[in-house]
């Protein structure tokens, strides 16, 4: 797909630049860059997890501490 996007002069001759000195096009350096941006955007079931624990962590009645260890809880 053909698209077209206004980006200010001093932004392209730098990303120009890069493109050479990476041996890259500048359609592949910009496809990558778009890449990265939405692989950012992808969460994982385990950052969620990391997150919800860290947020329990602030509550007085979920704190690490208190929490089961893997096999204890499994046992119960």
């Amino acid at each position: 797909m053909k698209t077209t996007i206004e980006l200010p002069d001093v932004i392209v001759r730098q990303v120009k630049i890069l493109a050479a000195e990476r041996r890259v096009t500048l359609r592949e350096l910009v496809l990558q860059g778009l890449e990265h941006v939405l692989a950012e955007k992808q969460v994982t079931a385990r950052s969620r997890a990391k997150k919800l624990f860290a947020a329990m962590d602030g509550l007085p009645a979920f704190a690490a501490k208190d929490r089961l260890s893997r096999p204890d809880a499994n046992a119960r």
